[in-house]
């Protein structure tokens, strides 16, 4: 089931009023109840992998919570991370690594017969394996103790604003809320409601229309110019931030209707002035359980730079391979630690040979951010493209600048209404910053329904409709 179609406003429809009459554990059964549902819709045999990655993180966390002994504890361990990572492996990575395997024997002149095993992936499996992982992670270490119901810990696991395409929601912000009673607060209603109507936004007017164009591109490259690739490229930038960010505030704002506060998962990441930063506003959730659960542990930036730039690279090439069984991604995730690698580089070399150098923030802040737009760019095209080759033939072909007419860009006008709800999103998220709408909105009833009611035009007027997935599902 997916948010941008009817049957997903039938089942809200259904659910929601159930939800705020019910109390105690029954609110909680019938969350989990609406979770399985939302998520069977899809196909319900993968519930089956929901349930155990449950069970099994469950069982562990009360026994990690039962026994002192260091050895028990990091086999307990072992267990949750084999099984979830098992998993996760198997229904992700299976054909990638037979695939691989293949295409290096056929280097040696062997072609081994083509496997007949055709694995499909399980949505939302890299997003609740990851999570179930951060509750045993965190019991291990102490950090907060096991849940004792079985209840409410499934809930936690299988909550299905966030299930299938994140945020990854930490246990220590999760379980303390599920605890709660859970009632219709007009102000909290008011508040999600709005964030879901942007994240509609986001992804109904914006991402789906900005799909129009970028599909053509990455389909037929060879037909565009270097200015029309290079538009493309730009314009996907936009697409797959719409896309995820507008997931994560329908989901977010979603619990927030039913009483959940989860923490934000996209802070205007193309505003970056570093990439440092941009890891702190883009998919907040997966770049923090990455700093958490992996640099750190690596050993973070403690062992001098060249074990830094050693754990940067390890975790920025695991982070690709998170989002996808192919070497493009890999490819994504190890410019991006390039990119945080030769950051560090190029500031210490700054502060050696120009200590006393400095440079008007006028200048050098719209400068830094071109820069980090304009990079990050560059690691969307292997990311977008159907393969490394593509890839490289679109990046080489816009360095060629065959032509720097705009008149040559094909779908001009499909490019035009691009850039037109571009511009209309732009504004509102300076707008929100500067006069903090989304309170003014909460105080003025009347600023609230004029907004809404704006929103809910501009969706029908610009939106592209068609229930179109999100593009995170696939990851």
């Amino acid at each position: 089931m997916i948010f941008n179609s009817i049957v997903f406003f039938v089942f809200l429809a259904a659910f929601l009023p159930v939800f705020f009459t019910l109390r105690g554990k029954a609110q909680v059964l019938w969350s989990l109840v609406g979770s399985y549902v939302f998520y069977g819709w899809w196909d319900w045999r993968f519930l089956s992998l929901i349930v155990a990655s449950t069970l099994i993180d469950y069982v562990v966390g009360l026994q990690l919570s039962s026994t002192e002994s260091p050895a028990r504890r990091k086999s307990l361990l072992l267990i949750s991370l084999t099984a979830n990572l098992g998993l996760l492996g198997f229904f992700k990575y299976f054909n990638f690594f037979v695939e691989s395997f293949r295409d290096l024997a056929a280097q040696f002149g062997y072609t081994p017969p083509a496997s007949t095993l055709n694995i499909v992936l399980p949505v939302g499996i890299s997003f609740y394996t990851f999570q179930t992982l951060s509750y045993s992670i965190d019991v291990y270490r102490r950090e907060i103790p096991a849940e004792r119901s079985l209840l409410n810990f499934a809930t936690f696991v299988a909550f299905f604003p966030q299930l299938v395409a994140g945020p990854i929601v930490r246990a220590v912000d999760f379980l303390p809320q599920v605890h709660q009673a859970h009632r219709f607060h007009r102000i909290e209603a008011m508040s999600g409601a709005a964030q879901m109507l942007l994240g509609f936004f986001k992804k109904v007017a914006v991402a789906d229309t900005l799909a129009l164009v970028v599909d053509t591109v990455f389909d037929e490259p060879g037909v565009h110019t270097s200015i029309g690739l290079a538009t493309g490229v730009v314009l996907y930038a936009f697409q797959i931030y719409c896309d995820f960010s507008g997931y994560s505030d329908i989901a977010i704002g979603l619990a927030r209707v039913m009483g959940y506060e989860f923490p934000a998962n996209f802070r205007r990441p193309y505003v970056s002035q570093s990439f440092s930063e941009f890891w702190t506003r883009w998919h907040i959730s997966l770049s923090s359980w990455l700093r958490d659960y992996l640099y750190i542990p690596l050993g973070g930036s403690r062992g001098g730079n060249y074990l830094t730039y050693r754990n940067l690279m390890l975790t920025m090439l695991i982070g690709g391979l998170w989002h996808g069984a192919h070497w493009k991604f890999v490819v994504w995730g190890g410019l991006h630690g390039l990119y945080l690698v030769g950051q560090r580089v190029l500031t210490w070399l700054a502060r050696r040979l120009a200590p006393d150098v400095t440079v008007p923030g006028w200048i050098k802040k719209p400068v830094l951010m071109a820069v980090v737009f304009t990079l990050t760019c560059i690691a969307w095209i292997p990311f977008r493209a159907h393969s490394l080759e593509q890839a490289w033939d679109i990046f080489t072909r816009i360095l060629q600048f065959d032509s720097l007419d705009p008149r040559t860009i094909r779908n001009q006008f499909h490019v035009a209404r691009c850039i037109l709800v571009v511009a209309i999103l732009l504004g509102f998220e300076m707008a929100n910053k500067r006069f903090r709408l989304h309170e003014q909105v909460l105080k003025r009833p009347v600023l609230a329904a004029g907004l809404f009611a704006a929103g809910l035009w501009l969706i029908a007027l610009l939106g592209t409709f068609g229930s179109q997935q999100f593009i995170y599902f696939q990851f």
